[in-house]
């Protein structure tokens, strides 16, 4: 008996056949609807009531606006810092921008663990964050540590507010993170620069 000739095509020799419907290449410019709209709860059985998580992430998500901003403004004052302290502001700054960098994510996911959806692109930061959007242009370093306090302080008003609602509604694990995590942070590095903008001597004493 004679064999007919395969009649497969590049278009059902890929990871599977034309009947299966897979191919090896990637689905591109796919859309859709969204799974679930910002400002909308996903109830996960966390044992907090639906208004609990729901205030929660809406304050988690402002200071993460906050914070999101407070690090990009560090890595511009590191790009951008300048005067006989370049070196020491260049690596501290870019120290404390690491340091916001991993607040970022722990509060993202927190939001996101309330079953809430946390700010992400750039755009929608800028538009919710409190703190002052600097110029484009480079700035004098006491006016860089200056904004950099002006924001911390910004932060550490807000969480400290925050965490006292979200322990007398029963949310001891947001009360935890902006204690713990956001306001040691933000306090420690507040610490740090604003020494920077003590007017002492720097050879002999007066």
């Amino acid at each position: 008996m004679n064999k007919k000739p395969s009649t497969m095509t590049a278009e059902t020799a890929g990871n599977g056949s034309a009947k299966s419907g897979h191919r090896a290449g990637p689905l591109t410019r796919q859309r859709g609807r969204e799974i679930q709209t910002f400002g909308e709860i996903a109830r996960l059985p966390l044992g907090l009531d639906e208004e609990v998580c729901r205030s929660s992430v809406e304050a988690l998500n402002q200071v993460l606006a906050d914070t999101m901003t407070l690090r990009d403004l560090y890595k511009k004052h590191h790009w951008q810092a300048a005067g006989p302290t370049f070196y020491q502001l260049h690596l501290l700054f870019d120290k404390h921008y690491e340091e916001q960098s991993e607040l970022v994510d722990q509060i993202a996911e927190r939001i996101m663990m309330l079953g809430g959806i946390s700010l992400a692109m750039a755009a929608d930061v800028a538009e919710a964050t409190h703190i002052e959007r600097p110029p484009k242009g480079r700035e004098e370093t006491p006016v860089q540590i200056s904004r950099l306090l002006e924001a911390h302080e910004l932060i550490l008003k807000f969480a400290r507010n925050a965490a006292s609602k979200a322990s007398d509604k029963g949310d001891e694990g947001t009360n935890d993170l902006l204690v713990s995590d956001v306001v040691r942070t933000n306090e420690q590095q507040v610490w740090f620069i604003a020494e920077h903008l003590v007017d002492v001597p720097e050879v002999k004493a007066d």
